[in-house]
């Protein structure tokens, strides 16, 4: 399953992967297409096995915190103004917790006999630490560990962070464990140049999310820089953490916004997870995976977005939805018309589409191959270059920067149409790009149609 890698009508922000048995599971915020404000009013969960992590099964919702159509609230303090931001979801003992944020209200844990719930409300949290660190009982962005030795710790917070170790009953903080500024905050009396805390962008925002690899502990957080996803590393939970540095960045050559998510082992590959904007807003959300490398000194190279998903790579002699694009410029953005259709809007000359990576396979006797793609024109004529590895100027690109080969270009116009044409022969893996143009040239015609949307892209196909 190429990105996003859920059903493309499903909006599954925040997304905590966490491998359960033979199966991974994503918890994560639930956006509405096209909402104006962020998330809903309940969890979902989706499975895949880990053997196959493109076959992946809705769960339906496991908590809410107002009636549905089908259940009433599971918490009795909240009302249909509430929100249900992003969970945590650890095993212990047998049993699986939820923590739920719950906006402008306090938070709580619920707790299943399974990973994928039913979850029934065990309590709100119980502490004592000072309401002006926790924001009254929200216990924002919650991740929780549990370490090999069974003890449970919960790292929490919003612009600064904290973390406390939790009693065995998995929702009442233990006094005395409160640890604030883990991840420091770009307040320079927190701020820790000898941690690698150096510059504010990689001071602490939000989304705190806990992991083990071997004996290192690795904080995965949203800096300052906000489309990032960082991490720092400790070799106790409690810390101190050091910078080591980012995995991914959603806003690189892409509409822009926060970042929330985590890395997890799925059958020997590890991944990092994270979400990608659509509609034109930074409020519908969708959920993406890249695969990453922990190098023996245990570090994380930084990956760049693609299109693959868990795929090793696309295939582009099967059709493509525009809205699997990993690069998206100059104002563009993907759009859901219906639970059906998705497609590329607002294009104009300053945007590049990509998509990363094709295999095209070995060589084969012809010299070309035809393109096709299925627009709606939007009343100019226009014309849409395809390229292969990069575009016509390095310095358009911040995630690319080799001159790409020219292979062909469709000429669009004014109707809902499939235009064919044929392009250069291309053979094994690469990235391909689109560019737009007008032959209205460098005057005041020009000037006139820059940033005017000239059609909407969904769909396209390369051919032998």
């Amino acid at each position: 399953m190429s990105n996003p890698y859920l059903p493309r009508w499903e909006y599954i922000p925040d997304g905590e992967p966490r491998v359960f048995g033979d199966r991974v599971y994503i918890y994560g915020s639930h956006d509405l297409a096209g909402s104006g404000s962020f998330c809903d009013i309940v969890h979902k969960v989706w499975s895949a096995p880990v053997d196959n992590p493109n076959q992946w099964v809705c769960h339906g919702d496991i908590f809410r915190v107002s009636e549905t159509r089908d259940h009433e609230s599971d918490t009795d303090w909240t009302d249909e103004s509430a929100r249900l931001f992003a969970p945590d979801v650890v095993e212990k003992d047998g049993k699986y917790y939820l923590y739920a944020y719950i906006d402008n209200k306090k938070g709580c844990v619920a707790v299943a006999d399974r990973p994928e719930g039913p979850f029934k409300l065990l309590s709100k949290y119980k502490y004592t630490i000072p309401d002006e660190v926790c924001a009254g009982g929200l216990f924002i962005d919650p991740s929780v560990f549990v370490d090999d030795d069974g003890r449970a710790y919960i790292y929490c917070g919003f612009l600064k962070s904290f973390m406390a170790e939790l009693e065995d009953n998995m929702y009442e903080i233990k006094d005395g464990t409160l640890i604030e500024h883990f991840i420091p905050s770009s307040d320079p009396v927190v701020l820790r140049p000898e941690d690698g805390f150096d510059v504010a962008d990689k001071t602490f925002f939000e989304a705190a999310s806990m992991r083990k690899v071997g004996d290192t502990y690795y904080m995965i957080y949203s800096p300052k820089d906000c489309p990032n996803l960082a991490y720092a590393t400790a070799d106790k939970p409690t810390g101190p953490f050091k910078f080591g540095g980012y995995i991914v960045n959603s806003g690189a050559d892409y509409p822009g916004g926060n970042n929330h998510g985590s890395i997890m082992n799925v059958n020997g590959q590890w991944y990092i997870f994270y979400h990608r904007m659509t509609n034109g807003t930074i409020m519908s959300r969708r959920g993406c995976v890249e695969k990453i490398e922990i190098l023996p000194d245990g570090t994380i190279p930084e990956v760049e977005a693609t299109s693959l998903g868990f795929e090793d790579s696309l295939n582009p002699y099967q059709i493509t939805d525009a809205d699997i694009a990993c690069v998206l410029t100059g104002g563009a953005f993907i759009s859901e018309r219906n639970v059906f259709e998705r497609f590329i809007r607002n294009i104009t000359t300053d945007t590049i589409i990509g998509y990363r990576y094709y295999d095209f396979g070995k060589d084969f006797d012809s010299k070309t191959m035809e393109f096709a793609a299925k627009v709606r024109g939007m009343g100019t004529n226009c014309r849409m270059n395809i390229f292969i590895d990069g575009v016509d100027s390095p310095d358009k690109l911040k995630t690319c920067k080799t001159v790409g080969k020219k292979i062909g270009s469709i000429e669009i116009g004014h109707d809902d149409e499939v235009i064919t044409t044929v392009v250069e022969a291309v053979t094994g893996r690469h990235a391909v790009y689109f560019t737009i143009e007008t032959d209205y040239g460098d005057g005041w015609m020009a000037d006139y149609f820059k940033g005017r949307s000239l059609f909407e892209l969904e769909s396209f196909v390369f051919m032998k």
